[in-house]
């Protein structure tokens, strides 16, 4: 229903626009021969065949589950935008963080359901392969710099990458200063853990924590039970020669637990409170100088700014945990954000959608928006971004670091990740870590082979 009122209240707005539009345009007096009549019969032939285009664009229709709570705002305006230009209904609708797969889930047995979503990689495509439309033969598939940038199923192209981030430990350079340190004094899990706890045994002295709270509501525990748990993968992945693996081994589960620890016991509440902090919490706090360093990635920079924080405050490092060639590690960077179109639509709006797309990636008001929403495009017609933790990212990069390469999208379900999120709940609280090995390891083995 609620999807329906918003395509018809967008639908209306089009309507209302179209109308103003034509009432805008004058009138020409009568022609004075015959030459005159003629090109105004030419005239208003042109203006007939312009109606007509006008309405075979408008016979699809596109709805967007949009994955990225942070640019709702932004995705709406270029949605209204493109409508406006098209006369194409386009209806967004943003997922509540840490929802999208119950969401999805719910909204493709629909009539109306979704033209458009957005799986997470290889496990993500698993699941709704029997809906995705191959992109094969798009222009949006031709517009991509690299086909790594493609997510394959067997020879179809199920999906497309519409943005590569970074995430890594956004820090407040102005308080670590205050503190009596800049970002490169931290270069490791030592030096991290020392600048930390020093921070926090002069937390009353300085007037701010060294971490932000670690949430583990549902709309921040992703940051954890998913992009911090990457970490731990990565590592086992990398010694071990692998890309993926039926039985997660728990190689470097320490290393989790002790960046783990440094967040929770050197933040802006107690370990007890966090089951209950949200991500807003988090970026409240950070945004409001009252922690040095906060856990997430470049898709952050508009809210932080948007705050009244300033580039010259905003830095990102890694996240270290005591593992790895530290000296030379990089930002965790990479992709889990896929474009997929339901083959399950008409073909209306499936060409509607793919038109859609296209435009956000090609023409100057769509790369200029995905450019202000932060995003790196992997398109030919990219536009360069505002965003500094891309050019830190660019700049570690540059520098020879190695990036943290994003693992995370073999995790083998849902079920995992929530596990994996509770048992760290209860950890915080005082529970055992032994809950949260086997969550890790004998709760990836059971997804895994429920998976085949």
């Amino acid at each position: 229903m609620k999807k329906k009122l918003l395509s018809a209240i967008l639908s209306v707005g089009v309507a209302a626009s179209l109308v103003v539009g034509c009432g805008a345009q004058g009138t020409e007096a009568p022609a004075a021969d015959a030459a005159a009549e003629e090109e105004t019969d030419d005239a208003d032939e042109e203006e007939a065949d312009a109606e007509d285009a006008a309405e075979a664009t408008a016979d699809g229709q596109v709805y967007y589950l949009n994955f990225k709570p942070e640019q709702d705002e932004q995705w709406q305006a270029l949605a209204k935008s493109y409508t406006s230009q098209t006369g194409v209904p386009v209806t967004v609708v943003t997922a509540a963080s840490g929802t999208y797969e119950e969401t999805l889930t719910a909204e493709i047995v629909k009539d109306e359901a979704p033209t458009l979503f957005q799986v997470n990689g290889p496990v993500g495509l698993a699941n709704w392969s029997d809906y995705c439309y191959d992109l094969s033969d798009s222009e949006i598939y031709k517009n991509l710099t690299s086909d790594a940038f493609a997510l394959k199923n067997e020879d179809e192209v199920a999906g497309i990458a519409y943005v590569i981030e970074s995430y890594g430990i956004i820090t407040n350079a102005e308080l670590l200063e205050k503190a009596g340190y800049t970002v490169d004094d931290i270069k490791s899990f030592a030096d991290l853990k020392k600048v930390a706890e020093d921070i926090t045994a002069r937390k009353a002295e300085l007037g701010f924590a060294a971490f932000t709270s670690t949430g583990m509501d549902g709309s921040s525990d992703w940051r954890f039970k998913t992009h911090l748990a990457n970490l731990p993968i990565y590592f086992e992945y990398k010694a071990d020669g692998i890309t993926d693996t039926k039985a997660i081994k728990g190689t470097y589960l320490d290393n989790y637990r002790q960046i783990f620890d440094l967040y929770i016991n050197n933040s802006t509440c107690a370990p007890t409170e966090l089951a209950s902090k949200t991500g807003d919490d988090a970026e409240n706090e950070f945004a409001e100088g009252k922690a040095v360093f906060f856990q997430n990635g470049s898709w952050e920079y508009g809210n932080l700014t948007g705050k009244g924080m300033t580039d010259d405050q905003l830095k990102m490092i890694p996240i270290y945990v005591g593992a790895g060639d530290e000296a030379n590690q990089g930002l965790c960077t990479g992709t889990e954000n896929f474009w997929c179109v339901n083959s399950e639509a008409s073909e209306e709006d499936i060409q509607a959608t793919l038109d859609f797309i296209n435009w956000c990636v090609s023409s100057d008001e769509g790369t200029q928006a995905m450019s202000d929403m932060g995003f790196v495009i992997p398109f030919k017609n990219a536009k360069a971004t505002a965003n500094v933790f891309v050019a830190q990212d660019t700049a570690y990069t540059s520098a020879g670091k190695t990036p943290v390469s994003w693992n995370f999208t073999t995790m083998p379900s849902e079920e995992w990740k929530n596990g994996v999120g509770s048992a760290l709940t209860s950890y915080a609280a005082g529970g055992a870590w032994d809950d949260v090995v086997t969550a890790f390891v004998d709760g990836w083995a059971t997804e895994k082979a429920l998976a085949e």
